[in-house]
This record gives structure tokens, sequence and C-alpha cells, in this order.
């Protein structure tokens, strides 16, 4: 999760994701809304195996995602495998595509895909690629969603960006901090620099908020932990808002004033991607763990976990010294769940600043089909610490 200040992050795009059976040509689709051969193109089936992403600008939308899958009737031996991977795209996908190539007469999987898409409340477009036709002309479009193009001749692509760019004239990227500081306000920023950061870079939460506060027009200070107390003194008034690695948390509570807002970047990200008031039931859910019991620690990205590791450590640690005995844990790492997760007493998932609030939503969704409590990181510490009260967000 280190950012990369040149571009804007996959998981802050739009994420439209292509869908279909084998050879419908979702591909050339791709490809002719780009103007690049992103996607590897052939007559032979099958020819995308797992999910192809491409970040790109999109006009007149803005960064997109473009997700090329897998045909949804791949019958070769990793079939199941590549349609599990293409399921997963759902779960992320912000605008779904569906290519039927014109003249299938048997639609009903993609109709199963279409009632997948409503009860997931997931924008769809229905695209009829009619290369075969000669020229897209040549067949109708059927309901206000529906396209029909040709994509060897790119006709009717300009009218599926046109669809595509209706359905996100209501679709913002919300603000990062909220209503909880404006233009003209000091924010100070409390980033410990230890091994857990990356050297010469900051991680991804970090450069959000800023920019987000930036954006904003507050004024921004950044500090190391150690630095809170003198930084403090100089300012000639309080500032509105501190925002702490959630680590320290309570380090920075002892050193702050009772009535300056205190909150932490995994805690925004919490109601930036995902579900405060769920994460916050699922936090209080730990008052009820007993040793033993199973715990699922859940990060949506893969990093080198080096000594004092937050997810495979001190969380750990934590937790069980809060149940009065040891728990069971495991770690998980990706855009899904393990098939398991009734298995399990607590959820309690990374910041999520790798996944799209879409995929972060429907891991909340899957945790609560199963019965499960859900908490992210910086609401889990905020109650370990007694401070859930006398925190923000």
């Amino acid at each position: 999760m280190v950012s990369n200040l040149d571009e804007t992050p996959q998981a802050n795009r739009l994420h439209i994701a292509f869908f279909g059976k084998t050879n419908a040509g979702k591909s050339s689709v791709i490809n002719a809304m780009t103007g690049q051969d992103i996607a590897l193109v052939s007559d032979v089936a099958g020819t995308t195996t797992d999910p192809v992403y491409k970040a790109m600008e999109l006009l007149p939308i803005g960064p997109v995602v473009f997700i090329d899958t897998a045909g949804l009737d791949d019958t070769t031996e990793l079939a199941q495998a590549r349609i599990k991977k293409t399921n997963e795209v759902i779960d992320k996908t912000d605008i779904a595509v569906i290519i039927i190539r014109a003249g299938d007469g048997d639609t009903s999987l993609e109709k199963e895909y279409m009632e997948v898409f409503r009860k997931k409340n997931t924008p769809y477009i229905v695209a009829y690629n009619a290369f075969d036709e000669g020229n897209a002309g040549s067949v109708a479009p059927v309901g206000k969603n529906t396209v029909v193009l040709n994509a060897k001749t790119a006709e009717g692509i300009e009218t599926l960006k046109q669809k595509l760019a209706e359905q996100v004239t209501n679709y913002e990227q919300p603000s990062i901090v909220g209503e909880l500081a404006s233009a003209g306000d000091v924010v100070v920023l409390v980033m410990p620099q230890d091994i857990q950061a990356p050297k010469g870079r900051l991680i991804l939460p970090q450069v959000q908020v800023t920019r987000d506060l930036l954006d904003k027009g507050c004024r921004v200070v950044s500090i190391k932990t150690e630095d809170l107390s003198p930084m403090l003194e100089e300012l000639r008034h309080p500032p509105k808002l501190v925002i702490t690695d959630s680590q320290v948390f309570k380090y920075v509570n002892e050193h702050l004033g009772k009535d300056i807002p205190l909150t932490s970047f995994s805690m925004l990200m919490a109601k930036y991607k995902g579900d405060i008031d769920e994460f916050v039931r699922g936090a209080r859910a730990i008052a009820s763990l007993k040793p033993g019991d199973r715990v699922l620690i859940a990060e949506s990205c893969t990093h080198h976990a080096l000594k004092g590791d937050i997810a495979r450590e001190k969380l750990p640690n934590w937790l069980s010294k809060y149940a009065g005995g040891a728990l069971a844990f495991d770690n998980c790492a990706g855009h899904g769940f393990p098939d398991n997760l009734t298995d399990y007493k607590l959820v309690v998932h990374c910041g999520g600043c790798m996944v799209n609030r879409k995929n972060m939503l429907s891991k909340i969704g899957y945790a609560k089909e199963a019965g499960v409590p859900i908490t992210n990181f910086g609401v889990a510490i905020a109650f370990l610490n007694g401070m859930l009260e006398r925190v923000t967000w």
C-alpha cells in the first residue's frame, strides 16, 4: 500500500468490468474503447483466463479501471477456477458491461448475471456485439441501457461510452475527512516513521488524507509521534483535528487535550471505504470473545511481514490479552474471504486502501450474511484502548 504520487490509485478509480460468454468479443470491445491492444484477442475460445486490469483515463468519466474477464461459459479444465475469479470481480464492479454476441439466441446465462447485478445494486449495460452482422445497424437495441456495436469497426463504441457516462453522472468520490475539517483549519497528522514505514515514502492512506485536506484548503502539519507535544506548544491555537496512526492512539491521546478532536487514518478509511457503523458494532463484539475463539484477520493487500507486524503479531496479542487467553487466528490477504466464514467469531479487516468501496461493502455483506461481526484495524484498536467514545469520524 505504498503510494505512487503520479497517478490515481487503482482503488480510487471507477471499476468497469466486462462480462460475457467466450468469444462474445469482450476483449475486442475493450481494445476498441481504449484504442489500444490491451486485451488479447483470438478466435480461440477462452483466450482470457485470469481477469485483466487496465487503469486509464476515459473521457468524460475520468480515471477508471477496465476489467476483462474470462468467458462465463468456459468449459476448459480450469473452468471452475476461472469462473470463480470472474465472480470475484463482481464484488468490486461499479458498472458492469455484459457483452452478447448478436444473433446468440440463448441469453439465459447473461440474464442470470443481470439478476446478480440487480441484487447487488450494480448498474449494468447490455452491449450486443454485431461484428458478424456486417454493421451494428443490423441489430435493434432493446431497453434504455442497451447498445449495439461492432467491436471490429468501432461502430457504436462512442454510444457505449455515453451510456457509461450516464451511469456515473451521480458517481462522486466522497471526501475522506468529510466534515471534520474545512478550509483554513489546522490539521495535525501523526505519522510514526518506524520499521513498518517504507523508507523514503508514505503509505497510501497518509497520502490520500493529506491530498484530501489540501483540496479542502486546510493547513496540514505532518509530524512524527515524539514531536506531538513540542508542536502543540508552538501552535498559536489548538488544531481543529488530529489524525494519527492507530497503533499510537493511546500515546497521542495521553499527550493531547481532551477537547481536541482525534481520529485515525484507519477510522477515516473505514468510513470512506466501508460502513463505519457496522465496524463500530463489530468492535464492540470484541467484548464477547473468549479464549479459544477463532478470529479472521483480513488484509486487502499482500506484503512482507516484518517483526511487530500489525496483522500477525500486534493485533493477535492485543485481542488475546483482552479476551483473557489465547485466541485462534487465521490471516487472509486479497479481495475475497475464505469460504468457511461461519467458523469465526470476528473478522478484523485492514483499512482497505488497496480495494475500492464496492469491494469493501461486498465483504461487509458477506460477513453479515454469515452472522459474523466485522470491524477494521483502527476501530478495533480504539475499542481495545477504551477510546471509542473519545475518537471521532
